[in-house]
């Protein structure tokens, strides 16, 4: 292991969208325990200093392999396709339909109700966009046509905090 070497590599993993959450988790527990400070006191300062370094490594790559939106553009990024998600904001003209009714129906809601099957409409947008993902990076390998879906999986994820803001709002 090298700290340079990339997230799949730091934790023995394929490079695909797919992955087994259980095994990755292990995979976490297993380079922490390895890599943590604490055992290497007895050896000074420096060597905790490195054993630090490898820590927060570590701890940077399983928070990117541990959640899909963040595997999805990691991957893309990784493969030579950008998301550009601050630069490129242009989206399929469908879509940019579907976030502003989106937007006005939450904007409408007046019950918690309304703001639930919102979101329940959301979340199944959100898994179909996951199989987009799953499907143009583990399948086909075609990473710059997965820039798409991920991006408007960035978009649902914000999208998601604001509901559940409204619905918070909602119930208090």
């Amino acid at each position: 292991m090298r700290l340079q070497d990339n997230d799949f590599e730091l934790f023995g993993l394929t490079q695909q969208f797919a992955q087994d959450r259980a095994a990755l988790d292990g995979r976490w527990k297993d380079l922490q325990r390895y890599a943590h400070p604490d055992k290497f006191a007895a050896q000074g300062d420096a060597a905790q200093r490195l054993a630090m370094q490898w820590s927060v490594r570590i701890n940077e790559a399983y928070q990117r392999l541990k959640d899909p939106l963040k595997r999805a553009a990691y991957l893309c990024e990784i493969n030579g396709a950008a998301v550009d998600a601050h630069s490129n904001t242009a989206m399929p003209p469908a879509f940019l339909m579907q976030q502003m009714q989106w937007r006005e129906s939450l904007e409408d809601a007046a019950s918690s109700e309304e703001v639930d099957s919102l979101l329940l409409e959301v979340q199944k947008a959100r898994a179909q966009l996951l199989q987009q993902c799953e499907e143009r990076i583990d399948l086909q390998r075609d990473f710059n046509a997965a820039v798409g879906p991920v991006r408007a999986l960035m978009f649902i994820e914000k999208f998601s905090q604001d509901l559940n803001q409204r619905l918070d709002q909602l119930e208090h």
